[in-house]
């Protein structure tokens, strides 16, 4: 029969099969400047003006942008990507952004932060509609 190990070995091989488990969540985030996380860099067309209605907002998930319309109509686009960990937040609650990894939340109209980890607000995406489209990125 083997011999049993020490509780001092079995300690080191109980943090080595943690580290990999950990190290899965961090997945989900990505760093500032990966490609997951980047933002349009010449205008795209994200669809029909009239899927952003007046008070609300639509994310854009493959883009990693969100884009809002005020109550006077105005367009506004924000990055999806956090600016705590650059983490791609994919979830929309009305015109609230929740970010995945450690739950910093968006307004989605102004890109101002409603809820800490992060403390920077949204980077802004140029926007415009144009024959009954979205156009956002560089240029638009």
């Amino acid at each position: 029969m083997p011999a049993r190990p020490s509780a001092s070995r079995r300690t080191v091989l109980r943090g080595a099969a943690v580290a990999p488990a950990a190290g899965l969540g961090l997945a989900a985030c990505s760093a500032p400047g990966d490609p997951a996380g980047a933002n349009p860099t010449t205008p795209v067309d994200l669809g029909a003006e009239s899927e952003v209605a007046k008070g609300g907002a639509k994310l854009y998930r493959d883009r990693n942008v969100v884009v809002s319309r005020d109550a006077g109509g105005e367009l506004k686009a924000y990055s999806t990507v956090c600016t705590h960990a650059g983490c791609v937040i994919n979830k929309l609650q009305g015109t609230t952004l929740v970010c995945p990894c450690h739950g910093s939340e968006f307004d989605a109209v102004t890109g101002k932060v409603l809820r800490a980890p992060a403390t920077e607000p949204l980077g802004e995406v140029p926007v415009r509609a144009s024959k009954g489209r979205i156009i956002a990125g560089p240029g638009a």
